[in-house]
């Protein structure tokens, strides 16, 4: 190969965590205008252009031009995002923008979402630069503002006022997939080939507004506990879909076990969590507004419920939640976000496959419905097939969903390195 691919993951990781981009949602957060910067000096220092473009002031993304541009073939889209939640630091073992490594960990915000992707593409692009080994395809690579916050100001941005910047690209990989969890005591990488529709909507309810000490059996706040009991308890079928028929067909060759969907995906273990949101809708509450006064019956109670569907469920969702909320509770749509699934075939998918096997002969692959989302969505309204890809080979007994958005998010030093070896394989093989 004559160079190392991953010889640089684990200090540009650290660099970029210590790169504060927290996203509150508003405009109170840093931007993310001095990581898009440290990535332009990344690769101008390798000779490679990049332009860096604001939706407001601070919120930067970045766009770069790669691989064999003059090349016929399709382009190919590589993503990643450059802000990231906020961390309390008082709830963390370690400052959670110091980048610290304790016992094999890369402690950090951002360490698993995903400066660790951006640090590993980074390490691979710029190691290939400096040894020629530039793929045969016209690459596109993007950081962007804004994914955590539904990339209003980044990905969808980009798309709806540069979508030449785009031009030619047919395909992307971006986050959240490619990291292994362990089934029957067999490594199992989950591959991101689809994410739920997002649907966070906003419950309303009112009532008859009076004195707290007397009688009120209109009272909004009553209306709208009830809605989120009725709803909370609510058990959605199990509906799944092409990605999850592959993988609960796989559980079963690993553990040679039969059953339901819920008792194959125990096999995951804690991270049954976020695999086993894939099967169904999903709604959870997450936020409330009510009331002035202790001894004052409010006449309006507000709920924002995070609505998760599936693909196929786009105008059955809400009526659905609506029939369950009931008549006291009107539901109404705050923000929303298309369903995608993508066929698990074709060249991409096989390249994924083979580079991970060249870094774990044993491993065993499979995809799943991410339930969350990511940039993918903004992608899709371009028509550009996205599949989640940031190889990881993690220790059994890690809890890694947890780590999504948790306190003392880290990722293993090795892992970093790993990922970076099968990118690199990856990349020749496209």
């Amino acid at each position: 190969m004559g160079y190392s691919p991953e010889s640089e993951a684990l200090d540009i990781c650290r660099d970029l965590i210590r790169i504060d981009t927290s996203n509150y949602g508003d405009d109170s957060g840093p931007g993310e205008r001095k990581a898009a910067e440290y990535v332009a000096g990344s690769l101008a220092e390798v000779g490679i252009e990049s332009q860096i473009f604001e939706s407001e002031s601070g919120r930067a993304s970045l766009v770069a031009r790669w691989g064999n541009q003059d090349s016929p073939r399709p382009g190919l889209l590589i993503h990643g995002h450059l802000d990231v939640v906020p961390a309390r630091g008082s709830d963390w073992q370690v400052d959670p923008f110091a980048a610290e490594v304790v016992d094999g960990y890369l402690y950090g915000r951002g360490a698993v979402d995903m400066k660790d992707f951006d640090a590993m593409l980074l390490s691979v692009v710029r190691a290939r630069q400096r040894a020629g080994a530039i793929p045969d395809r016209p690459i596109t690579l993007v950081f962007t503002a804004d994914e955590e916050a539904g990339g209003v100001l980044g990905a969808h941005w980009l798309v709806e006022h540069h979508p030449d910047l785009f031009e030619g690209c047919t395909e992307a990989i971006g986050e959240v997939g490619g990291f292994s969890t362990e089934v029957g005591g067999k490594r199992l990488y989950l591959i991101e080939s689809g994410e739920k529709g997002i649907a966070w909507m906003r419950l309303r309810a009112r009532g008859t507004a009076g004195h707290g000490s007397m009688r009120n059996d209109d009272n909004a706040v009553i209306h709208l506990a009830q809605a989120l009991v009725t709803l909370g308890e609510h058990q959605w079928p199990d509906e799944p879909g092409p990605s999850m028929e592959l993988l609960l067909g796989k559980v079963r060759e690993l553990t040679g076990k039969e059953g339901s969907a819920d008792e194959l995906l125990e096999q995951f273990g804690p991270a049954i969590r976020m695999i086993g949101a894939g099967m169904r809708n999903t709604t959870n509450a997450t936020m409330l507004e009510a009331g002035y006064k202790h001894n004052v019956v409010p006449g309006e109670a507000i709920a924002y419920v995070d609505g998760r569907y599936l693909p196929g469920h786009a105008d059955s969702f809400l009526p659905a939640v609506q029939e369950i909320v009931g008549a006291n509770v009107t539901v109404e749509t705050h923000i929303t976000d298309a369903a995608l699934e993508y066929a698990f075939e074709g060249d991409l998918v096989d390249a994924m496959t083979v580079a991970l096997h060249s870094q774990d002969p044993d491993a065993h692959i499979a995809p799943f419905l991410m339930s969350g989302g990511t940039d993918a969505k903004a992608w899709h309204k371009l028509g550009i097939t996205s599949y989640g890809f940031t190889p990881l080979r993690l220790p059994a007994d890690l809890d890694f969903t947890a780590l999504f958005h948790g306190v003392d998010e880290r990722v293993p030093v090795d892992a970093l390195e790993f990922g970076s070896r099968v990118f690199d394989e990856f990349l020749n093989l496209i």
